[in-house]
């Protein structure tokens, strides 16, 4: 039986806060009529947390959860953003104005309380 330090049972509970994490940002972003595309899509360069849909505009959102939305932002690393960009980047292929198409890439910060931060454009590119 697992133990309260088993490394395992951690994992398993940070996917599922992750997973709850995402959740609650994609009902932020439905709320304001935004369309789920993708959920956890995968490229060459990595996973995409969400990919949402207004009109003919794309939207990559990264999700960070953690104890404060600071800690959550300290969790982004310059790799990380350059997987994303990669991912986008094939994501795109397959849209009809390919890599014309209007996009942005958001970060959500999410706390343990469940608050929710959005970070539009928050890679300064898009």
């Amino acid at each position: 039986m697992a133990g309260p330090k088993d490394p395992h049972d951690r994992g398993q509970r940070a996917y599922l806060a992750g997973a709850a994490a995402e959740d609650l940002v994609l009902r932020h972003y439905e709320q304001r009529g935004y369309q789920l595309a993708e959920r956890r899509w995968r490229g060459a360069g990595g996973e995409i947390d969400l990919i949402l849909r207004q009109g003919a505009a794309l939207v990559f959102v990264e999700v960070k959860h953690s104890k404060t939305q600071a800690r959550a932002a300290l969790r982004i690393s310059q790799a990380q953003i350059n997987r994303i960009y990669a991912s986008a980047g094939q994501f795109l292929e397959h849209e009809p104005a390919g890599q014309l198409t209007e996009a942005r890439f958001d970060v959500a910060l999410v706390s343990g309380a469940g608050e929710i931060e959005i970070i539009e454009n928050a890679f300064g590119q898009g």
